[in-house]
């Protein structure tokens, strides 16, 4: 009698265990992020925002370019009668021109990725929001970014909370 009681106690503290196991599982959804922040209204006012921020740096290298390219074929038709001190002198101004340019362009490209970065972070701000409001109405514990493809391969027993997160922001 002792035994059976043992085997009964034994196995309804088992279920028990394994029955919190099981409602503790976390709940898997993912979303389409890429999407989300490419359809919302704000995000859609900032490439133009970005382009007009970019052309200022293309006029400008463009200006050095040609002043480049005017004072290399100047140097081309004088060089024949220039000693070798006046060209090895202007050899070194049209380096020292060329550095210039590549060092504004890199410049200007980290200026305008730096421009882009702050302008989308207050929009994709707002979708993670919405994506954790989401995620807390539906009991999602973890969610994934489908639009990243290397993180989510399979998702059979997530949830897509993409339209969900989509009506939330009022995107159609």
């Amino acid at each position: 009698m002792r035994k059976l009681f043992r085997i009964t106690l034994l196995a309804s503290v088992s279920l028990l265990i394994f029955g919190q196991f099981a409602q503790a599982q976390s709940k898997i959804g993912y979303v389409d992020f890429q999407s989300i922040v490419s359809q919302m209204p704000e995000a859609k006012t900032i490439k133009p925002q970005i382009d007009a921020y970019q052309k200022q740096f293309v006029t400008q290298l463009t200006t050095m370019n040609n002043e480049l390219q005017t004072k290399g074929k100047a140097f081309q038709d004088q060089s024949k009668t220039m000693s070798d001190a006046d060209k090895t002198a202007k050899q070194t101004e049209l380096q020292d021109l060329q550095k210039k340019m590549q060092d504004y362009q890199a410049n200007a490209q980290q200026q305008v990725e730096a421009k882009s970065n702050e302008l989308i972070k207050p929009v994709t701000d707002k979708a993670r929001a919405a994506v954790n409001d989401v995620a807390k109405a539906k009991g999602i514990t973890y969610v994934f970014d489908s639009s990243q493809g290397s993180a989510l391969l399979v998702s059979n027993d997530g949830s897509d909370l993409t339209a969900s997160v989509k009506t939330k922001l009022g995107i159609k």
